[in-house]
């Protein structure tokens, strides 16, 4: 099976855009939504809902109160300062401090303490017009979302192979974290989308480096380059002394715009300036998974 990952060093580059328009050029892909922290390709893509899970990591602790002797033990031994003993002497656990370390509940005398699993989320398997699709929602707050990211890719694979289906086009989180690093493994192919800015470079160097730490393959789209040309020239120079391919360049198109607010991909919506920028990278990408399959 063949995996294009789609990544960028921040939010905002273009990565979901581009992502939703070869998700209707590539025809027949298990498409999956690795940003599960600020998730939007399904706006692109409207999938219809066939399966919804739980997502379940972590616990937190809480306090039996009947079996409280107020010994303070807890209390004392919590290095995130998540307990504290009321007017009773009974031991209450904060939820939003409490990192579910487990200490208390280990060394607590009287056994009062419980270990309750944390509900993260939900990951979701949709169908769209484009394909099946894996996504996945993270709760405002919770943490383990590299976790939610590996098991999301982890359905997504097991779902294609079931639905034989050769390719996963993976829209990832934006930066170098832990939901980005869980989303590496596997991918055959790093489709980087960077602008024309110092930042934008700045940002590419570290995806990259990202990249090559992990051995797998990667090459560069710099979006709507011509708002900066000088600096889209500083970038290619730099992709080529990485030896790292640019494989087009997306010019700004306000057409892009019009498609995003009516919820299409700028190729489905219409034939434009960036929509061709787009078909084309997508062949150049797609003969580099070919190649990479045959190595």
């Amino acid at each position: 099976m063949k995996e294009l990952l789609v990544l960028s060093g921040k939010g905002g580059t273009g990565k979901t855009s581009i992502t939703g328009s070869f998700a209707v050029l590539c025809k027949n892909a298990m498409l999956v939504d690795c940003d599960v922290d600020a998730s939007d390709l399904h706006l692109l893509l409207s999938p219809e809902v066939q399966e919804r899970h739980d997502f379940i990591s972590g616990v937190t602790a809480k306090v039996n109160p009947e079996a409280c002797t107020g010994c303070g033990t807890c209390s004392t031994i919590c290095h995130f300062e998540a307990i504290s003993m009321t007017e009773d002497e009974i031991a209450l656990v904060d939820p939003l401090a409490c990192e579910g370390c487990a200490v208390c509940a280990h060394f607590c005398p009287d056994d009062a303490i419980v270990l309750h699993p944390n509900h993260c989320g939900f990951w979701y398997f949709s169908e769209t017009d484009y394909g099946p699709m894996v996504h996945a929602e993270l709760k405002p707050g919770e943490e383990n979302s590299g976790k939610l990211v590996s098991l999301v890719k982890q359905k997504a694979r097991e779902l294609a192979e079931e639905m034989a289906i050769d390719i996963m086009l993976v829209d990832g989180p934006p930066g170098i974290g832990c939901p980005v690093i869980a989303s590496v493994s596997g991918a055959n192919l790093i489709l980087v989308i960077t602008e024309p800015t110092q930042s934008g470079l700045h940002d590419l160097e570290r995806v990259l480096g990202l990249a090559r730490h992990f051995k797998v393959e990667a090459c560069v789209c710099i979006n709507k380059w011509e708002l900066n040309e000088e600096m889209a020239v500083r970038i290619e120079q730099f992709c080529k002394g990485q030896s790292v391919p640019v494989v087009g360049k997306v010019p700004f198109d306000k057409t892009v715009v019009e498609s995003l607010v009516q919820g299409q991909p700028v190729v489905k919506y219409k034939d434009c300036n960036a929509s061709k920028s787009i078909a084309n990278i997508w062949s150049a990408v797609s003969k580099m998974l070919t190649q990479e399959e045959q190595k």
